[in-house]
């Protein structure tokens, strides 16, 4: 995550809210059961973890065969990063990974989500796959099952194979879709025998209007909407041809959906017509992410909205965008959208949250709101009867220094996880079916635009001179609410 990146983020959204029109949706009743009595405790199966990215922790940038990504080259090329830092090192967690296993152990995670770089794969993006590459993940997956943590594995968290870049324009080309599923079935087959959860993409808005429209991430470009929007379709047909592949080559067992930073509606007062009206603005402001992928076609609305923009759809994409589903991942760090119930055609209202929104303290962007994390799990519930949910991303961006002593006392962390937990809580004694919490993240990393200096996510301080860990205080909280299976 990026402070500059969040914050553009969240202008996109309102930008794009103001062109938003509902469908009239009628109400889907929430899957919580009336009168649940909660004893504040998670379900005794409830899993917790930790999660990072490939680009943001490995370093190691051409260890081993590996290939150079998108993002290697756009972190080295003058004033993209704030810091002028770059992902060469980073957490150095390549060679680093077995120190980082013991520091989970300690935390007492219970399982980690992490990603794997595609050019470490296949360095050319196709082709002869680098076995050296794959090896280090299958270290990686053999020292996390040894320790009694279980993998999750992303297969794409934003460092694309530069070489795709090149010679087919990236995601602006189809033949990276099936590039994708490509190496997708190949992991799938090497590793399925120990990683039973695979997440396809991560963060589609992010990658693909920050990297594609804004330009504020790799590969840096500002395309037109046609060609964002060609974009946007490249990447959700790689998801679905990823789902198919990671089936037909995977182990029986093999569990796959993707990790998306849903735009999370809630409703300003918590009555039955505003519940109604943020569940239909839920499903339009999600249209070309989320609804597509869970519904297996763009919605009326959002197709009239882009107008001649429209992506080119070829036969059979919606089926494969729509491929069944095992699960669904929600990243999740604050509301995007308050809505209520207003008569006429739309029958809602959406209101993009103001400037004046509390902002968490320290950071640039993340505004409070942890009921947020509450309503996305309820609506992926309640409107598209989503049954098997994981929080694959939920944390904060703080400007953690040591005191004098040497401590990290992140108070601030602490008092953003207890509310947004309580939230999530709040969801399970419902009955909704949140099965995970990945906290994001496990260390301090190199935050994207951002670089090394700015935002630190991590429950682990990072020193990236001497590379030296310390676990925070949010590390103890974090730890403790793991043990207790309630908010501490």
């Amino acid at each position: 995550m990026t402070g500059l990146s969040r914050r553009t983020l969240f202008q996109l959204a309102r930008a794009q809210a103001a062109a938003v029109a509902a469908t009239g949706l009628a109400p889907v009743a929430p899957a919580a059961a009336a009168g649940v009595e909660s004893t504040g405790e998670f379900p005794p199966d409830f899993l917790w973890g930790a999660a990072t990215s490939s680009y943001q922790i490995e370093g190691a940038p051409k260890a081993d065969g590996k290939g150079p990504s998108i993002w290697d080259t756009f972190a080295h090329t003058p004033g993209k990063i704030v810091d002028g830092s770059t992902g060469d090192v980073a957490c150095d967690h390549y060679h680093r990974w077995r120190e980082d296993i013991e520091l989970m152990k300690r935390l007492g995670l219970q399982a980690y989500r992490f990603s794997i770089s595609w050019p470490r794969i296949f360095p050319d993006g196709t082709g002869r796959p680098n076995q050296r590459g794959l090896d280090f993940y299958s270290r990686l997956v053999d020292g996390l099952l040894a320790a009694g943590i279980q993998p999750y594995a992303t297969l794409f968290h934003w460092d694309l194979p530069q070489a795709l870049q090149d010679r087919f324009g990236g995601w602006e080309g189809r033949e990276t879709a099936h590039a994708f599923a490509d190496y997708a079935g190949h992991v799938a087959a090497a590793l399925s025998d120990r990683v039973k959860h695979f997440f396809t993409i991560n963060e589609f808005f992010t990658f693909v209007e920050l990297g594609h429209q804004i330009g504020i991430h790799a590969p840096g470009l500002q395309l037109p909407p046609a060609r964002v929007n060609q974009v946007r379709h490249h990447a959700l047909l790689a998801h679905g041809l990823a789902v198919q592949a990671i089936r037909a080559r995977g182990r029986r067992g093999t569990l796959v959906g993707p990790a998306e930073n849903i735009m999370t509606c809630v409703p300003v007062v918590e009555t039955p017509e505003h519940v109604a009206a943020s569940q239909a603005a839920m499903r339009d402001v999600n249209g070309g992410y989320t609804t597509a992928m869970l519904e297996g076609r763009y919605p009326a609305r959002w197709l009239e909205q882009q107008g001649a923009n429209a992506p080119r759809v070829l036969e059979g994409d919606m089926r494969t965008i729509g491929a069944p589903l095992d699960f669904f991942g929600a990243n999740v760090y604050a509301p995007f959208f308050y809505v209520r119930a207003i008569h006429g055609d739309s029958g809602y209202e959406v209101i993009p949250l103001p400037e004046t929104y509390p902002k968490f303290p320290q950071s640039s962007w993340l505004r409070m709101g942890p009921e947020g994390l509450y309503w996305a799990v309820r609506h992926l519930s309640s409107i598209w009867n989503v049954r098997h949910i994981h929080v694959t991303e939920n944390g904060c961006g703080t400007k953690d220094t040591p005191n004098a002593a040497g401590e990290l006392l992140d108070v601030d962390r602490i008092a953003y996880t207890r509310h947004y937990l309580q939230q999530l809580q709040r969801a399970t004694a419902e009955g909704m079916p949140v099965r995970s919490y990945f906290h994001w993240s496990l260390m301090d990393n190199f935050e994207w635009a951002d670089g090394l200096s700015t935002q630190r996510f991590g429950l682990v301080h990072v020193d990236f001179d001497t590379q030296r860990r310390t676990p925070k205080l949010s590390a103890e909280q974090y730890g403790a609410v793991i043990r207790h299976r309630r908010v501490v």
